[in-house]
């Protein structure tokens, strides 16, 4: 029997969309404690990781925007020091909840096989012999890339940056013999596998990657509420050759409910668990890499806004500026701002900010300078400022920049724990608190769809 297709408007799916990823809940009124993340990564499922700390990192500000300011290291001894949460590659360089280590299995099986990386084949197919000597040394002890000893014939701790160490490393974490925590800065530390994950979890049998990709799918729909096979698929970065099968499986079993959005040209699926809730009606800038917008395909269908990130982009031919957030009002994505978080001077500056469409009314200024301020408060910074022009909101929001009213709570990641502390944004005036883009690597976080 043929199901007959649910029928959404566009209005409809963005809200659904938006409730899936946690943005129909208030922000707590009062302390965010772990729950809160909990709750917040069981909406996403996965959090992208991005080593680039213009305003912070994105694995920070992805919560922020759900969570509202909150204590940075909350994220840090989830992932880093509890290990609830684990290190793998999904939607690029990913944070998992550590209890669906087994569903990336198969993606480590497949990295054995080859299926990385050409430069971690290489080392893994030609330097055997280093490989299993890099892995007796974590097994000694967590370590980063520089503190390896090289174990040819020559003294001295050399090994860092993409070296034969690091890549090693690399292809160890990639297979799943090794996983990784963070240190100050964003420094990957590698530790064995079984360390990080439970002994009961390791236990569990290995799915095959049929079933794999259906829980990822069935996962991936609940945390996009309603999607394509494209949608999907791309969620875990899934091989989308074998997606539409397990996509009707889905179907089958009633987990996916064939739906028809208006101006979508393509069939689309709402999730048997989405909310039909009330708009949306709080408000958040988004991280480039934020699962709302980081599919620019989606983000065109469902809010009619055309975005790209401008990393890579000379900066002569950037449109709107390095590292620009779309800012979600309610149920649309109403504006975007070129940000950098100045530490040495201890300010948030604007450096452009843009209505879409024109729309510069002052319901949007007053929502968007109100969540500059929230964001300043996050990165640990006690005032924002307007000290760019471009943009049709520079104007308008520079009359409602300064001091922040309240105390700064957020600490950001001030005085990180030896060792344990991974917190992504550094105080003012800390060492090595520089606002540019620092190195991705394999299993360092990076890159955009």
């Amino acid at each position: 029997m043929t199901t007959r297709p649910v029928r959404l408007s566009a209005s409809a799916a963005r809200r659904l969309a938006l409730a899936a990823q946690g943005f129909a809940d208030p922000r707590p009124r009062g302390r965010v404690d772990r729950r809160h993340l909990r709750r917040a990564m069981g909406y996403m499922q996965l959090i992208q990781l991005d080593s680039i700390p213009v305003v912070a990192r994105t694995q920070y500000l992805v919560l922020h925007a759900r969570l509202g300011p909150h204590d940075p290291d909350l994220l840090d001894r989830i992932a880093y020091r509890h290990d609830e949460w684990m290190e793998t590659w999904a939607h690029e360089a990913s944070l998992v909840p550590v209890t669906d280590e087994p569903l990336y299995r198969w993606s480590r099986a497949r990295a054995e096989a080859g299926e990385t990386w050409g430069s971690l084949v290489r080392v893994a197919r030609e330097h055997p012999d280093y490989v299993d000597e890099v892995l007796a040394q974590v097994a000694e002890r967590p370590l980063a890339a520089g503190e390896l000893t090289d174990p040819r014939p020559r003294a001295g701790e050399w090994w860092g940056s993409r070296s034969l160490g690091s890549l090693a490393l690399d292809w160890l974490f990639r297979t799943g013999r090794v996983g990784i925590r963070r240190r100050p800065g964003f420094v990957k530390e590698f530790d064995l596998l079984e360390r990080i994950v439970p002994a009961e979890i390791r236990a569990l049998p290995t799915p095959d990657e049929d079933e794999a990709h259906r829980r990822l799918l069935d996962r991936a729909g609940s945390a996009l509420g309603v999607a394509t096979v494209q949608d999907l698929a791309d969620y875990h970065r899934l091989p989308r050759r074998r997606v539409p099968a397990r996509v009707a499986e889905l179907v089958e079993e009633g987990r996916l409910l064939p739906a028809e959005v208006e101006g979508w040209e393509r069939p689309a699926f709402v999730h048997v668990d989405a909310a039909r809730r009330r708009r949306p009606r709080g408000r958040a800038l988004l991280s480039p890499f934020d699962p709302v917008v980081w599919n620019r395909d989606r983000a065109r269908r469902l809010f009619g806004f055309d975005y790209r990130i401008e990393i890579y982009t000379p900066a002569a031919q950037r449109r709107h500026g390095y590292y620009v957030l779309p800012f979600l009002l309610g149920d649309r994505l109403v504006a975007r701002v070129d940000l950098k978080t100045d530490r040495g001077a201890g300010v948030l500056r604007v450096l452009g900010a843009w209505s879409e469409n024109g729309a510069a009314d002052g319901e949007l200024v007053e929502a968007l300078a109100a969540e500059l301020a929230d964001l300043a408060r996050f990165v640990g910074v006690p005032r924002w400022e307007v000290t760019g022009r471009r943009g049709d909101l520079t104007g308008p929001l520079r009359s409602r920049a300064g001091d922040l009213t309240g105390p700064v709570r957020s600490r950001a990641g001030v005085q990180p724990v030896p060792l344990r502390s991974r917190a992504g944004v550094q105080p003012v005036g800390s060492p090595g608190a520089a606002s540019g883009p620092t190195g991705g690597a394999p299993g360092s976080g990076g890159g955009a769809t």
